[in-house]
């Protein structure tokens, strides 16, 4: 228990903020809705900052860091893109905003891209050499890349449905 009070105690009050946000749009999901593609684009965009701010700082101009970060990515991207192919997407031209069913995969996956983030950013704060450790940098970078691909898999989803629909007529879109 102690190992587990360092940890929470050494954590940022910022990085409890953004578990709290995330979990509640991970709830926000369930409910079926007109979401905005702004709105929408909110988690996407976040972890991708964090994914290059953490990468740039860590590993610099490493072109095969950034390789592996991308390929993540779009192995992700494809997962996403696949987790929403049942959903049914309604653009409503005359709101600007997407109805969406409701999004069941997101906060299990906001709070396991958390944890999985927290722990290998936990573990390089312990042991900053384990970022030249080519094993735990392939899985940082793959994991990371992963599921910041998967949040952008998502998103293109949402826009594809969004530019599918014929200017001024509402179109149901789904997979």
């Amino acid at each position: 228990m102690n190992m587990l009070q360092l940890f929470v105690s050494h954590t940022p009050l910022w990085v409890w903020a953004l578990l709290v946000f995330l979990i509640t749009r991970g709830i926000a999901a369930m409910k079926p809705g007109e979401v905005s593609l702004g709105r929408l684009a909110v988690v996407p965009a976040l972890f991708t900052a964090w994914g290059l701010w953490s990468i740039s700082a860590r590993y610099g101009a490493s072109w095969q860091a950034w390789a592996i970060w991308l390929v993540g990515i779009g192995v992700g991207a494809g997962i996403g893109w696949m987790l929403l192919r049942h959903s049914t997407l309604t653009p409503n031209r005359a709101t600007g905003r997407l109805w969406r069913g409701a999004d069941y995969s997101l906060l299990p996956l906001l709070l396991v891209t958390f944890a999985v983030k927290y722990g290998f950013e936990s573990a390089l704060a312990m042991s900053p050499t384990l970022a030249g450790d080519i094993g735990f940098r392939a899985a940082y970078l793959l994991l990371s890349g992963g599921f910041t691909g998967t949040f952008i898999g998502k998103y293109l989803r949402y826009l594809a449905a969004w530019r599918r629909a014929t200017p001024g007529n509402d179109l149901k879109v789904a997979g």
